[in-house]
């Protein structure tokens, strides 16, 4: 397997590098100029000058690509945030556990929720509830993640006064013990956490509903049964078991895919993760948060789907020895 990871690895350092560079031009290349956050009553143009020019934004594009560049791959500095006053990888790396929080509950719920889905489905096939299932899946995921979070707070906060509508605490949760805070976080986390959960869901449900039935098409499931097992069995024993492994594949890509929900959930919920920082950034033209922010989604989406394939190697023989 050396061979096939240093290739991919030199692959994903390539695609990498494209995407750094594509997005510091597109970013430098937009309308606005992030000086202007600076302007106040009492700023004047040589105050602002002054900044221009400690921020290296007074240079020709290619001499700030170049110089960025050469600071990002020998000193992994990623310059100072313009609107924090703080290297740009704190800003990120303060703003990553809510983040991780929220994806990994969202994940853990979306998994559980769609293998329960996807099960229920394949033991009814053809049924209402699997059209129905596959009908509410293909509409749900056609829906807008951020109409789906607005309607939830709609209905959930205002309507029915359940659920909080923003934040990842209530206000003066510092003086609550950790139990009672762990509880808060948690109150907050369902709203937007059940919202990517049940659009990622769908999608999975159908997954694991398409490989349990062809699993159960195979000789050896069809060998079980004859030889008199309960149909009980014959599905948790044999099928199921077999046609999770695809699943393990899908986890490696669900990474990725599940950040970008996270990033826009956040803007909608308030969360105080990568997606709010990313968000205030584009608005702000904070350059050096925002080449850092995608220099993070841009690794985990290729580190993702690295893992998917190592994983798939991993579990199951006949790609290794294909």
């Amino acid at each position: 397997m050396g061979g096939p990871i240093l290739r991919r690895l030199a692959g994903s350092l390539l695609l990498f590098f494209l995407v750094l560079t594509f997005t510091f031009f597109l970013v430098h290349l937009a309308p606005g100029d992030p000086i202007a956050l600076f302007k106040g009553p009492q700023s004047d143009q040589a105050r602002l000058d002054q900044l221009r020019t400690l921020y290296g934004l007074d240079q020709p594009l290619p001499v700030q690509y170049f110089q960025w560049l050469r600071q990002v791959v020998f000193h992994f500095n990623w310059g100072d945030s313009f609107g924090h006053s703080r290297p740009a990888h704190r800003v990120i790396l303060d703003a990553l556990p809510k983040t991780f929080l929220l994806g990994t509950t969202a994940l853990v719920l979306q998994y559980l929720l769609g293998i329960v889905l996807g099960i229920s489905a394949a033991r009814r096939a053809g049924g209402l509830w699997d059209h129905s299932l596959r009908i509410g899946s293909l509409v749900i995921v056609s829906i807008p993640t951020f109409w789906l979070g607005l309607m939830a707070v709609l209905i959930f906060h205002l309507h029915l006064g359940l659920l909080p509508a923003s934040g990842s605490a209530s206000v003066g949760a510092e003086s609550l013990s950790y139990f009672q805070r762990w509880l808060d976080t948690a109150w907050h986390l369902i709203l937007p956490g059940g919202i990517i959960a049940v659009i990622s869901s769908g999608v999975l449900a159908r997954f694991v509903r398409n490989g349990l039935l062809d699993t159960l098409q195979e000789p050896y499931v069809q060998t079980a049964r004859a030889k008199g097992l309960s149909q009980q069995r014959v599905l948790w024993g044999h099928a199921l078991r077999n046609s999770l492994v695809p699943l393990v594949q899908l986890f490696g890509m669900s990474i990725p895919g599940l950040l970008n929900g996270v990033l826009v959930i956040e803007v909608v919920f308030g969360w105080p993760g990568l997606g709010r920082v990313m968000f205030d950034a584009f608005q702000g033209r904070d350059y050096p948060v925002v080449l850092a922010g995608t220099a993070l989604t841009a690794a985990l989406v290729i580190l993702g789907n690295l893992l998917a394939d190592l994983l798939h190697r991993a579990v199951d023989p006949r790609v290794r020895h294909a």
